[in-house]
């Protein structure tokens, strides 16, 4: 295992990395996932949960847990605010 973290191996985040792996999300929202210092895979491990596929995890079936679980704290409330908004506007 590699303790130098992120930055020294190369798996920085930046905002066209989490793009690429969360799609497209609002700047706020990158910069929070950003300031998590998460790795490139606790990105995509979080996005995997945020999109239902918690089969990743395969046999283990672990809940997100520390930067993956504030990861997707952060893609879960954007989708769940958007979908409040829209049953406002249309009762």
């Amino acid at each position: 295992m590699d303790d130098r973290g992120p930055a020294a191996t190369g798996a920085e985040l930046t905002h066209d990395r989490v793009v690429s792996v969360a799609g497209a999300l609002t700047d706020a929202k990158v910069v929070q996932i950003i300031a998590t210092g998460a790795t490139m895979e606790e990105l995509e491990e979080a996005v995997a949960f945020a999109a239902g596929e918690d089969d990743v995890m395969g046999e283990a079936r672990v809940p997100a847990a520390g930067r993956v679980a504030e990861i997707y704290d952060i893609l879960i409330l954007e989708e769940e605010f958007g979908e409040e908004e829209s049953r406002e506007q249309n009762p």
